[in-house]
């Protein structure tokens, strides 16, 4: 009987038997289906693909947008580097008296980062950068407003306030830019993720607190300097008046992203 139901599904075609069974059909399609998976370079289902050779991270292949978000990384971390170890330096060796022409030696370099850490917006907001999008805003808009406040006014460049405050932005960026490299090259550290979520945030906090004291400071420099027919002193104390209001915001976003990322950790760990 069981052979008679199978030969139903037996015709002649062109000379031949051909078996036109479900079983036999489905078993074609499914083969059909492999060789055009093969050929467009698809991933067998249930079956590893082994990563394609060549230079890249883990075996991959490196696109421009890996080698762009590696350089920028990278610059940003060497420039930092100098710059900290500038100031280092120079106060060890001539103390007080490195005050006097510290933002001369290291300004140029300073304001070369806050500008390219515009950049930055663009890496969020197309996904680049796994960040939220609102702090770093915040964080960009302070630094410039405070650095262009202290090139404007160039008697208040040698107080020890703007050195200080000079000195924390770079700590600040130190710790979160080994994290971004390692995080593009595949090989996220819990020490770095740490670093860069936990041990950053009071770092920041210290660092607006002392943007507040910079600006502060600076009024009485600035009652003396008009552009535009609106003082300078009027814009920092309109700045004084938001400052907590942004700086708060970016503590509450940076500590909800602290939990998100450590959360995403601990959850990477279980599934091993």
């Amino acid at each position: 009987m069981t052979w008679m139901t199978e030969n139903l599904h037996r015709h002649y075609h062109n000379g031949n038997w051909k078996d036109t069974s479900p079983r036999k059909c489905c078993q074609t399609r499914t083969l059909a289906l492999s060789c055009r998976r093969e050929r467009r370079g698809l991933r067998f289902p249930g079956k590893e693909q082994k990563p394609a050779g060549g230079p890249g991270f883990g075996g991959r292949m490196v696109s421009f947008r890996t080698v762009y978000i590696v350089s920028y990384n990278l610059l940003q971390f060497c420039v930092h580097s100098w710059i900290l170890t500038n100031i280092i330096i120079r106060i060890l060796r001539f103390g007080r008296d490195a005050l006097a022409d510290m933002f001369y030696s290291i300004g140029f370099a300073t304001s070369l980062c806050q500008l390219f850490s515009i950049l930055e917006l663009y890496h969020i907001a197309d996904g680049i950068e796994k960040a939220r999008l609102l702090p770093r805003f915040i964080q960009i808009v302070e630094r410039s407003s405070v650095l262009v406040m202290v090139i404007v006014l160039e008697e208040f460049q040698i107080k020890p306030v703007v050195s200080l405050l000079f000195f924390l932005w770079n700590i600040v960026e130190l710790l979160r830019y080994p994290h971004e490299l390692l995080s593009v090259m595949g090989t996220p550290s819990m020490a770095m993720l740490w670093v860069r979520y936990t041990l950053r945030i009071p770092l920041y906090i210290l660092s607006v607190t002392i943007e507040g004291v910079t600006v502060y400071q600076a009024l009485p420099h600035a009652r003396a300097v008009v552009s535009a027919d609106v003082q300078l002193s009027s814009l920092l104390l309109l700045f004084l008046a938001l400052f907590p209001f942004g700086a708060s915001i970016t503590v509450w976003q940076l500590l909800k992203e602290r939990q998100q990322q450590l959360d995403k950790w601990n959850k990477k760990i279980k599934r091993k």
